[in-house]
């Protein structure tokens, strides 16, 4: 089987989803910086990987395939032969479902937004973001009070697709400080056998 290659930005949450994974599947894969700041996503070459000009991209075989959240649910569903990340329970797949709309929502609005304002510039509204932020690690620190994972007992798509740009609030000079169980929920990720980290930037609560 050949490698598959993934197009990302090193300091893309949405990109470290997909990497993480990779790894946490023990995959190989070839890794193509894709470099935004000079507008190499909106290349009529990467366009036609993916027409919104997004990263991660991901190329397996003959199939390409953009969107962080549909990537791990290919991932999940042609290469773990245990189906932990992604159950077949149906109860469990639909809580999966749940987070992976998290991350698309809240996490992307709050965290991922506040970060956004202080490592590339965006035109965000920053104390906005922030609110969203805090009140998502309110009730993701009450949902993982007596939780190890977002589902069920085990690891899932669910954790993966949230990790980043939680870990990475700080940046966004959002403290996790008041949140003890998030706190813990990162520590046990990181910890996970194939973990690799995304860049740090020092910005923020970073600098």
């Amino acid at each position: 089987m050949s490698a598959i290659k993934l197009y990302r930005h090193p300091l893309s949450g949405h990109s470290h989803r997909v990497e993480v994974f990779l790894s946490l599947l023990g995959l190989d894969n070839d890794i193509i910086d894709v470099d935004l700041l000079k507008g190499a996503h909106k290349q009529p070459e990467f366009l036609q990987r993916n027409s919104l000009g997004q990263v991660p991209v991901i190329e397996d075989g003959d199939m390409t395939l953009a969107d962080s959240n549909a990537i791990l649910v290919y991932l999940a569903s042609k290469y773990d032969p245990y189906r932990t990340w992604l159950p077949e329970d149906f109860t469990q797949a639909a809580q999966v479902q749940r987070f992976l709309s998290v991350a698309a929502g809240k996490v992307a609005f709050g965290p991922a937004a506040a970060r956004l304002v202080n490592v590339f510039g965006a035109s965000l509204d920053h104390q906005h973001a922030k609110n969203i932020a805090h009140a998502l690690l309110t009730e993701l620190n009450t949902h993982l009070a007596d939780s190890s994972w977002l589902v069920g007992t085990t690891p899932t798509i669910a954790d993966v697709a949230n990790y980043a740009y939680i870990a990475h609030s700080p940046e966004g000079d959002i403290s996790l400080a008041a949140y003890p169980h998030v706190r813990r929920w990162l520590t046990r990720f990181e910890a996970l056998t194939g973990f690799v980290p995304m860049q740090n930037t020092a910005v923020g609560l970073t600098a």
